[in-house]
């Protein structure tokens, strides 16, 4: 996989071997062109795998960037992938769900791309929006099957934009000011 946009374009990264999905490289470009600007702001990326789009995000000027991913077997290839990256970029080897509980960080971008077959998705979202972590304003990705569908209100979040990329689906989530 290559970053696809920003001072690190081009560069390779690597894959971790258990089991990933990474986001495909015309829903990344898109994801960022849609994004816009992320010079100096926060972005989380939760169940970041190997750690592609909070690297995408930190090349396009995003810092703090902080990797969220609970299998302790791809730290290696996270803190590798990561190593070039001259901006604040952190792993936390975690489940997303202790993180959320724990952190007490607020985001301007939090991404999310959990497994397909994960159950909770919404029970995780509400977590997210209860705790704080979306700054007011923000905005909150989540990736996930074509066939899988989520209210479009959700507490003060409320969806914003919906993007297809062949099996996929972006969800755009903004908070209320």
């Amino acid at each position: 996989m290559r970053i696809t946009g920003g001072i690190y374009r081009g560069r390779r990264i690597l894959c971790p071997k258990a089991e990933i999905r990474p986001a495909m490289d015309r829903m990344r470009v898109s994801l960022f062109a849609i994004l816009g600007d992320l010079e100096g702001s926060s972005f989380l990326d939760l169940y970041s795998g190997s750690g592609i789009v909070g690297l995408e995000a930190a090349s396009r000027g995003a810092s703090p960037v902080v990797l969220v991913e609970k299998d302790w077997r791809k730290k290696g290839v996270l803190l590798k992938n990561i190593s070039f990256v001259g901006s604040r970029i952190e792993v936390r080897i975690m489940p997303v769900e202790r993180f959320i509980l724990r952190s007490r960080e607020r985001f301007d971008t939090i991404y999310l791309d959990p497994p397909f077959a994960l159950k909770g998705k919404l029970e995780t979202l509400s977590a997210i929006e209860a705790r704080g972590l979306l700054e007011t304003g923000g905005i909150l990705v989540l990736h996930l099957p074509r066939e899988e569908s989520l209210p479009e209100r959700l507490g003060r979040l409320y969806r914003a934009d919906l993007r297809r990329y062949g099996r996929s689906v972006l969800l755009f989530y903004r908070l209320e000011k």
